[in-house]
């Protein structure tokens, strides 16, 4: 799986995958990968934000201990 991949790119890449199962443009081969590729892209941006989540939790509890 690509961990240097942005989350933007990820973004992008589900999308064109999502486009194209939705044509009828794959066939059932292609199907298993797609669904494959798209749930480790879904785990790269899930695991994006939840660190994005945590940082800015972090962030703005140093913000509440400073005032």
């Amino acid at each position: 799986m690509e961990t240097e991949i942005t989350y933007q790119k990820a973004i992008s890449e589900l999308e064109q995958i999502i486009q194209k199962m939705q044509s009828n443009q794959c066939t059932i081969d292609e199907l298993s990968a797609l669904t494959s590729r798209s749930l480790q892209l879904l785990t790269i941006c899930k695991n994006k934000l939840t660190k994005t989540d945590e940082e800015l939790k972090k962030i703005l509890s140093q913000l509440s201990d400073e005032q």
